[in-house]
Order: structure tokens, then sequence, then C-alpha cells
């Protein structure tokens, strides 16, 4: 081991070898300790003496919707551990320390990992192959720089398209950096929508005229919570997330909580709660069954929804409706479809006993204050935006909204505390597509209209994509649809003509790059961020610090930029004077100028965490004014209530072309989704219904190159034992997991956690195919559909039919 780690840090190895050697790798960064890699001669780190250890501040910036400080302990510039901030009992936040999670903990593997990028790289290979060769910083620049400019000459500045991505959430460098850059030169097209919220940011509105959801710590005050879908334990596990603060609400209330989920989450056993398994894409069905029973059973106030809501009965309809359409209708069948939503109807669909349904409905009603959240991932799915509606009707339907311990449906952001970011200026052009669709403004950019595909800004959509740039994202490949279609779009070079990859690591979408460029890690980096969107009502800024040297010959993006410009004549109105570091100092005396009781810059940039100290009870009750007084505080919707009935989804039913099979619907009906247990047309062929989930090993693709996190954590496809049984499989077996899209090999956990019929996978593992064309990478979105939702034309990840064998 001695000579394989002297060949390592001598860099005498081939990327055969290391690939060949991953496990001596691996284990000769462990054990590296106090040997020095190496690292750029400019770069500057504090300087301590030799062989003593000191402590540097910095950031997990993955998009786990967290934000955790990390105290970084370096011993002669070599990482030797990572531990949480030090938070004495008088100087908590949320009233909890800001633990990192097992992720965050193990940044400094990921930073010494074998696959980090190291210099500027230009391919040399078929575009896929991952075949390049070295080339200096000013050679990439210019390239760059030149092919921007043939490409806006030729095409247009909508031509070149900035990545939808999330895998690194800066401020002073990354997205604003790169965008900042485009703006300059003329804009890019943009993007709308996120592969994670598209259905409910999108629909939500259509009901409430605006995203809006109450803090979890409102749960102090709830006797029932009702969640749909929501694994806080999973996708918010650290102290700087929201499970924190659920949990402490839960101590407080002791509220029963219902998780409706086809997984027995860890969630539900860490909150105590009764697990409903529901079949995916039916949320919309079992909401409509407890309408029915909340109807038939007089257990709703009808004179109280028709107060604050259009068109739960005929009185309220909106002019031009007919007249058996309101909510009512639909539900107890006297609508169009005939079809009362009965429990036993909605047994059939969901899974859910119809007597439990019953007994649900009648548990909300009877609640004084039931919090009804819903998670992101019954929205994202082919009828989305139907579950999303319908869950938003349910607090709507019992009076538990507006009030101390109630919500809205939603899920709640965190409250902004104004961290500035690096401004990316202003992009003259107004195009847009939803950021799901890139590889059809790729593909067929010809048949991309507002009517067709939720085009924004104009009616059609002139030119294609022809300059992709793709900064610390794995969307280009691995977290796209049916990865087999997407690589083979950007395979032909004469489609998407360059493609610009900025990232730490060779991850499935670096391979697809023509220039690629090594962005310094989170823990080589200087920023001064914020508390992030999913922290609840945390109130800390971060001041990160360069905590060892960056290595070898990675920059940050904010440089890499600059020098860009640069070619563009451009450096000065892009730095506007300022290196990053003043940038960053400039944002921090803007925080500052609004709380003049923080400490000064000298002083706040060795700190780590500062408390901006402020309020915690800040997002406060969602809709509160409208309940005291809905003609005073009217809604943003066109009525100024409540919209269950809406008269503008009726009118985009009539005038978009949808295609065979998907519906949008002025009421939150159920739909049945393509590829659900209910396409009788595909069941027989691919009878298991496969959903994702989000891993305790990764965020989304995030941290999935760290062995010692799949050790943790292991990549495993869940599968009921009475599924598993029928097709000779036992737990730990490796499996092939199969539709028309790929394959996909991965181990298999068999366990009662899952329900029949239904199989889960984790998202974010790196896809890898054999020379069978296999993936034993274990990617789910080899397996994953194109089909966008109708209403937001928004991911649809988890709506699939597969089949599984053992291998």
């Amino acid at each position: 081991m001695d000579s394989f780690l002297k060949q390592l840090l001598s860099r005498s190895l081939s990327r055969r070898d290391l690939v060949k050697n991953t496990s001596k790798v691996s284990s000769a960064i462990a054990l590296a300790g106090a040997i020095p890699l190496p690292f750029s001669a400019s770069a500057s780190a504090a300087e301590v003496p030799d062989g003593q250890e000191s402590v540097r501040h910095s950031a997990c910036l993955v998009n786990c919707g967290s934000r955790c400080p990390l105290r970084v302990v370096v011993k002669d510039d070599v990482i030797v551990r990572i531990e949480p901030e030090d938070c004495p009992d008088e100087n908590v936040f949320g009233k909890h320390q800001i633990r990192p999670c097992l992720r965050g903990r193990s940044s400094r593997w990921r930073v010494y990992s074998p696959d980090r990028l190291k210099h500027p790289l230009k391919r040399v290979g078929k575009r896929g192959e991952g075949k390049f060769k070295r080339i200096s910083w000013e050679e990439a620049t210019k390239y760059i720089a030149d092919e921007l400019k043939r490409i806006i000459d030729k095409y247009g500045n909508e031509a070149v398209y900035y990545n939808y991505q999330s895998g690194a959430y800066y401020h002073n460098q990354g997205t604003t950096a790169w965008k900042r850059l485009l703006n300059i030169t003329g804009g890019y097209l943009r993007y709308y929508n996120t592969y994670s919220t598209a259905q409910i940011s999108v629909a939500t509105p259509y009901t409430f005229g605006e995203y809006g959801a109450s803090h979890f710590d409102q749960i102090r005050h709830s006797d029932l919570v009702v969640f749909f879908g929501m694994n806080l334990s999973e996708t918010r596990m650290s102290g700087g997330g929201q499970v924190e603060e659920l949990r402490r609400a839960l101590e407080s209330s002791q509220a029963q909580v219902i998780v409706i989920d086809p997984r027995y989450t860890d969630s539900v056993i860490t909150e105590h709660a009764e697990w409903l398994p529901i079949r995916p894409t039916t949320d919309a069905a079992l909401v409509s069954a407890l309408a029915w029973t909340l109807i038939t059973e007089n257990l709703i106030d009808e004179a109280l929804v028709n107060r604050y809501c259009v068109g739960f009965d005929g009185s309220t309809l909106p002019e031009g409706a007919p007249s058996n359409g309101s909510y009512k209708d639909y539900i107890l069948g006297t609508g169009s479809d005939n079809t009362p939503k009965t429990p036993e109807w909605a047994e059939a669909i969901t899974g859910i006993a119809a007597s439990r349904i019953r007994q649900l409905a009648r548990q909300i009603a009877g609640a004084k204050a039931c919090y009804i959240a819903q998670g992101w991932g019954p929205q994202r799915h082919a009828n989305g935006e139907q579950s999303v509606r319908a869950i938003n009707t349910l607090p709507l339907l019992t009076g538990h909204f507006g009030l101390p311990g109630t919500n809205t449906g939603n899920w709640p952001y965190a409250t902004k505390y104004g961290v500035p970011s690096l401004p990316d200026g202003n992009n003259p052009v107004t195009t847009a597509i939803p950021c799901y669709l890139w590889t059809d403004a790729v593909l067929n950019p010809e048949i991309i209209t507002d009517k067709t595909h939720g085009l924004r800004g104009k009616e059609k959509l002139d030119v294609g994509i022809k300059c992709i740039v793709n900064q610390a994202g794995n969307t280009l490949v691995n977290q796209h649809g049916d990865i087999n279609r997407t690589s083979k779009i950007l395979e032909d070079d004469t489609k998407c003509e360059f493609i610009l990859v900025i990232d730490n690591h060779m991850t499935p979408s670096a391979k697809f790059a023509d220039i690629l460029l090594p962005e310094t890690s989170y823990l080589e980096a200087q920023d001064l961020v914020d508390n992030s969107y999913a922290s609840g009502s945390h109130h800390y800024m971060i001041a990160m610090q360069p905590v060892v040297k960056p290595m070898w010959e990675v920059r940050s993006t904010y440089d890499i930029c600059a020098d860009i410009a640069a070619h563009f004549g451009q450096r000065d109105a892009y730095t506007e004077g300022r290196t990053q570091a003043q940038w960053i100092e400039k944002h921090y005396a803007e925080v500052k100028e609004k709380r003049p009781y923080l400490p000064e810059w000298s002083q706040a940039k060795e700190m780590g965490v500062v408390d901006q100290q402020a309020a915690t009870e800040q997002q406060g009750i969602a809709l509160a004014g409208f309940r005291q007084d809905p003609v005073a505080n009217p809604l943003k919707t066109p009525s100024g209530k409540a919209e269950i009935y809406s008269a503008r989804l009726e009118k985009l039913a009539r005038e978009w072309v949808l295609p065979e099979g998907d519906k949008i619907t002025a009421l939150p009906e159920f739909c049945a989704a393509k590829e659900s247990h209910l396409d009788t047309s595909l069941t027989g062929k691919y009878p298991l219904q496969l959903s994702g989930f989000h891993t305790k090993g990764h965020t989304h693709s995030t941290y999935s190159n760290v062995r010692q996190l799949h050790e943790a954590a292991p990549d495993e496809i869940w599968m009921n034992p009475l599924d598993a049984r029928q097709r000779g499989i036992a737990n730990g077996d490796k499996v092939r997991v199969f539709n028309d899209r790929g394959v996909v090999e991965i181990q298999c956990k068999v366990t009662h956690r899952i329900i029949p019929g239904v199989v889960a996978m984790p998202e974010g593992g790196w896809t890898r195919r054999n020379a069978a064309g296999v993936d034993v990478g274990g990617c789910i979105n080899t397996l994953t559909s194109h089909s966008v939702s109708p209403l937001a034309k928004g991911n649809p990840q988890h709506t699939n039919l597969v089949e599984v064998s053992k291998v």
C-alpha cells in the first residue's frame, strides 16, 4: 500500500490504474493523513506551523434543502476530519445544534476522490466517450469565448442555454457567475420550473394565487398531522434542515402523525407515525374519497367553504362553467363522469381500505388543528398537478387553513434573510422553456410552441439549443429522464454544437463535454451563503473559508468567467473592479447595514456561522389574513378566493394541444396516469410500478462517488416479499430491472416496508453502461420516462412500469 500511495501522490498513475485499483485508492486516501496532495502554487490559505492542527470553516452546499456549516480540522494543509460547528446552549439556531449529516461529514473524501478533475480538458474522442486531452487555462477560456461568439453570430443568443442544475448553491461563484457572463454577452435561453417542483409550483397558484405554506413550527399548535409522501428524515435529515424543527414541534404538541406513502420510510419511524400505504399516482383519488365522506356525513361547513372558495358547489361556480361542473358534483357523481367518488371506488385505485378512508376523513374533520402537507414525491408524476390541487383542496374543505397549527397542503420553504448573491444582470432574451424539455429543444426545436410545450415569451421557438453551459450539475445526463435517449441526442454534435461542463469530478455528464473545467470544491472555496431554502426558521449565514489550498489547477468559476469576459473585452464590466473576496465583503456589508449589531467583517469571516439574530417566528400562519377577512385580504387569484374550480385551467384545457391521454381539468380530479398500475396496455408486460426516492447516501448524484457512503447506505431496489417470492429473489440478490427504455442491475432489498406491486430505487446513482448496454451503476433514470406532465410540462420520473428478474 505504501508504494501505491507514493504513486498516487506523485500522480504517476494512469486513469486506468486508478479505476482498476479503486479500493486501494480509497484506502490510500484514508491512510494519507498529513501527507499533502498536489496544490496550486498560486493559491493561499492560512499558514500554520507544520504538524499543528488548525480549524477552518466551510459549508455543505448540496441541494438537500438544508444548510450545514462544517468545522474542518486541517493539518499540514490536509483535511484531517470534519466536525459540527461549536454551538453552545445559549447560542443555538432553531433551538438545536446544526449538525451535518453523514453526507456533509464525508466531504473530505469527496475532496480527495480519485476522480477529481484536475486540469482544463478538451474532448478528443467521440462525444460521451470521456476521452480528453489536457490544455492550459488560456487555451480553455479563449476556446470557450470563440465558441460563444461563433454560435451567437450564427444562431443568436437564444441558441445558448444555461442548463438547469443544483449541485452547488454558491452565492458568488457558480450559477450566478455564469449567468452574469452570459448576460454580458447578450443573454441566453431561459428555463422555468425545476426538476423537483415543477408540478407543485405551477399548479398551486391556480388554487391560491401563489405558493405558500406555514412553517413546521406551527405544528406546536396541531393535534393531527397528515403528510402525503413527506420524508424529512432522509431529504432534510441534518441539523440544518427542517426535520429538527418538525421534531421539536411534535415534542411540544404530541400531535398524531399519519404518513401516506408507498414506502414505510424512516420518517414514519422517527415521527412515531401511522403508515397508510398508497399506490403511486393515486393521491387525488384518496382526497376525492375523503371529500365524499366529508360531504355525505355532513362533516363540512359548506357555508364556510363557499365564503372562501370558488366552485365547491353550484352557487359559487364562475360564469361560463357548466351547471353540474362543481367540485361537489364531481365528488357525488352528478357531474359529467357520473361516478360517485366513494371510499370503495378509491380503495380499488389506491389500495387503502374503504373503512380506513372513512375513518381518516372523520379524524381530519374532528381535529382541532390539522396540519396537512405534501412532499414533492406525489407531484413528481405524469398526473402530478392533479395530486397537488387535490391535496391543496383538503384544508379548504375542512377549515384547517389560516389558523394556528394549520397549513395549505404544501411543503413550507424557509424564510429568506437576505444574503445577497453576485448580481447576474439583465437577460435580454425573454424566451423560456420548461427545464425538463431542453432535450426536445436540441432535437426538435421546430415543434416547441406555447400551446404544445409551454413555451413562454413567444409563440414558437425559432432556433434549437446549439450551446449548453452545464455548471455543477449532473442533469445533463444522469439526472435527466430516459438516459439512453438523452445520451443519443447529445452524442450528435451536429445538433448541439458545443457543450461546456464545469464540475469537481468526472461525472457521467462530464463525459459529454467538449471543454471540461475543474472548479474548486466547497472546501476549497470562499463564499458567504445563507441558510438555504428548506432550513425552517433558521436565520444564520455561513462565512466559508478555503480550508485547504485549491489543488492542481482547480479555480473558482468567478475567476474563470472573468477571464472569458476578457476575451470579449468585458472584464471590467464583469468584475466592476472587484475580486470575488471583495464581492463577498460588499454583500456582508449590505446585510450588516440592515442589522447593525452584526460583527465587523474582519471578525465575521473567521466565525463560520454568523447568527443574524432575526426573529424565529417568521412566516407565521399561511392564509391568516385571508381567513380573518377574505374581502380585505384577497388572494392573488382572479376571484380573490381559493379557486377549487379554475376558469383559467378550463380555458387552457380548450386552447392547449395535449398528447393523447393527457388532461387538464378545471377541478382537482383524479386522472389515471400513463405507466401506472391502471395502464392495462403495459401492466401485462411490466407489472411493477417503479418509483424513486432520496437516500441518506447521496443528495441527488452528489456524494454518489464516495464509496464510504455506499457502505453506510447502499443503493438497493426495495421489493415486497410477495413480489420477490414470485420471482425467486432473496434479500441481497443482484437483480435486473428493465422496461423498453433500458436495463439496470442493482442489489435488491426484500422488505415489508414497501407495498406489493411497487418497487422503489434511490435516485442519483451514477450511470455506468457495460459492453452489453446494461447500466451497472444502478441509475434509475435509465428506466424513467420523458413524457412530461400536462400542465407544468414537468418531471414525470416517478411514473414508470418495469419488470424485475434475478441476475
